[in-house]
């Protein structure tokens, strides 16, 4: 059992609750508004909740579930938002949130990457290129 001043562990989020939702849709609309003319935008909520699925997840975005909207959708929408910096500004909303839930525990960090294989191949014993500062063309010893 933990002491009375320590925060519990929130669970993890894979999905927006309503009331997180309540603080995130206006960031959304504010830094993204859609446009007066064309295609009607799908709902942000759906493709928030699919990129949420994605990063934790790691899946392909091909992958996922049909239940966010169409892939591509979804993907096109990241991209914007990772352009235009709403994801910033959502992301900013998420964390200030859970901090004050105490659920940031800002003394421990991770990263995680994934490698993935050499799209052209290469062999396994090749030779590690030079990455020092090169001679110019001529000042080379042909």
């Amino acid at each position: 059992m933990k002491p009375m001043g320590e925060a519990q562990p929130l669970e993890t989020i894979w999905e927006i609750p309503d009331d997180l939702w309540e603080k995130i849709e206006p960031v959304i609309l504010e830094a993204n508004p859609p446009k007066a003319t064309g295609r009607k935008r799908v709902s942000p909520r759906p493709v928030l909740n699919g990129i949420i699925f994605r990063l934790r997840s790691g899946c392909q975005w091909n992958h996922l579930p049909k239940t966010f909207g169409d892939d591509s959708t979804v993907h096109r929408t990241f991209q914007r938002w990772v352009e235009s910096g709403v994801l910033n500004q959502v992301w900013s909303v998420m964390v200030e949130e859970c901090e004050e839930l105490g659920g940031v525990d800002w003394e421990w960090q991770a990263a995680d990457c994934a490698l993935g294989k050499a799209r052209l191949g290469g062999t396994r014993l090749a030779p590690t290129p030079r990455t020092g500062a090169r001679r110019a063309a001529s000042e080379a010893c042909w």
